[in-house]
């Protein structure tokens, strides 16, 4: 059995929109697209990125991150250590309507997407790796999917923006696995599920 892996910039008051660039994803007028770049390389972080690159993987993502990659990892001419392995792995974009996608080696999974993402977890094959996707990392959350998240908290708060914790995330708790700070200010972590909340009372019986 795969995992599910998400992969998420995010920043202290948990908003994960548009990290990128301005218009990346500009919904409901947000207007601090680009936010991470105020935080450059890192020496101390960037080997952990030049790490997943360097395990297979495939990828999964929601339809609107999909399409920023598409139209942008094809024809990169920088960052070919991320490029490459992008373009080569197999990719499966969750959408609400079913469409042909053009990115090489990619499939479509409409539908019933819950179910279709269990049977897709129980195939043979590399770890299955979300980044970005914001909205269907709400779907993941609520069905109980992600089994390991990477976290890359920014010191800096925005106030509005897509969340990674929306309302109506089910309380869950999770473990520290591991966990490294940038010179820059970036902490990165990595979660684990570890099973349901317990409240005072259940803890008291």
């Amino acid at each position: 059995m795969r995992k599910i892996i998400t992969t998420t910039f995010i920043t202290l008051d948990g908003v994960m929109q548009a990290p990128g660039g301005p218009t990346e994803d500009t919904t409901h007028g947000f207007k601090y697209g680009g936010w991470q770049i105020a935080f450059p390389g890192d020496p101390a972080l960037d080997s952990v990125m030049g790490g997943f690159m360097g395990n297979p993987f495939e990828l999964l993502l929601g339809k609107t991150t999909y399409n920023i990659f598409a139209s942008y990892w094809p024809t990169a001419q920088v960052d070919m250590e991320v490029a490459n392995p992008f373009n080569k792995t197999k990719k499966y974009v969750v959408s609400h309507e079913a469409f042909k996608p053009e990115w090489n080696n990619s499939v479509c999974i409409t539908g019933d997407v819950v179910a279709e993402l269990k049977k897709l977890k129980e195939e043979d094959g590399p770890d299955l790796w979300v980044y970005g996707s914001g909205n269907f990392i709400q779907t993941l959350l609520k069905n109980n999917l992600i089994d390991r998240m990477h976290l890359w908290i920014h010191p800096i708060t925005l106030g509005n923006g897509k969340k990674l914790f929306e309302d109506g995330t089910v309380a869950a708790n999770f473990k520290l696995v591991d966990s490294k700070i940038g010179t820059n200010g970036v902490i990165f972590a990595t979660y684990e599920p570890a099973g349901e909340v317990k409240t005072g009372n259940a803890l008291e019986r």
